[in-house]
């Protein structure tokens, strides 16, 4: 029998941004309907899941403006022990790109600080990605140059980092049944 493992999953970013359905979808959640049910995340919310033999811990931090501050006022008492930190973007909500681009710079020189002593993953999301977004006039635009901005942050740093485009929305599946 094999030791479980345990790793700390930070995920970060403004209110509204899809941290929680991403969390929904990581624990197993499929049913539509239970997304249109979330309410905001108050404070910081601790989601257990074990995937084969490893323990996660993800730690939800709610992205209101008044629990953003507590963070970065005390961010020594979310980062240590933690093994990912996930910064989302809600890519949907151009208007504010340039609040959660702040938020994000913030949270990177933090992070940068204790760096040394967390050996940590960094990915960053560009949630809500979703199936009919590619219709949508100019945002292309606007990604790209989000996009570029969060690599300029990053590239100043010695982060290994990824960004993603993800979704809790599946395209069309088509399996046989019969």
């Amino acid at each position: 029998m094999t030791k479980s493992t345990y790793k700390k999953i930070l995920l970060i970013g403004l209110d509204n941004a899809g941290k929680t359905s991403i969390v929904k979808c990581l624990s197993g959640t499929k049913k539509l309907t239970s997304f249109s049910e979330i309410t905001p995340t108050k404070g910081n919310e601790i989601i257990s899941i074990k995937v084969l033999d490893t323990d996660f811990s993800i730690w939800d931090l709610g992205g209101q403006e008044a629990f953003r501050k507590e963070y970065l006022s005390n961010f020594d008492n979310y980062i240590p022990g933690c093994n990912k930190l996930i910064f989302v973007f809600d890519i949907q909500d151009t208007k504010r790109y340039e609040l959660a681009l702040e938020y994000f710079e913030k949270i990177i020189d933090l992070t940068e600080i204790e760096k040394n002593a967390n050996n940590f993953e960094l990915s960053v999301f560009f949630h809500k990605f979703d199936p009919d977004l590619i219709k949508t006039d100019g945002l292309d635009k606007k990604i790209n140059s989000l996009k570029d901005r969060v690599k300029e942050k990053l590239d100043s740093t010695d982060f290994f980092y990824q960004i993603f485009r993800t979704t809790i929305y599946a395209i069309f599946e088509k399996i046989v049944v019969y």
